[in-house]
């Protein structure tokens, strides 16, 4: 369990800001933008709710011993 939190750490810190590229983007380059000192305070906390989670369901995937029990050599994720 600790080293499953350890790792989706690590993934939402790269996630994260990956979603909050994309959501800036789609609120700075659509008619958004008109609101978007509003948007973007709430598009932070979408991003941070929506990271955890993700994070926390790819951590498993990143670990040798998940695929081990499977008996296959891993997937486009975990090489």
């Amino acid at each position: 369990m600790w080293t499953r939190v350890q790792i989706a750490s690590m993934v939402f810190m790269m996630l994260q800001p990956i979603l909050f590229g994309i959501g800036m983007v789609l609120i700075l380059t659509t008619p958004l933008n008109q609101h978007a000192m509003m948007l973007i305070p709430w598009m932070i906390a979408a991003t941070f709710f929506v990271s955890a989670p993700l994070a926390w369901l790819l951590a498993p995937r990143l670990q040798m011993r998940y695929w081990r029990q499977r008996h296959t050599n891993g997937d486009f994720i975990s090489g």
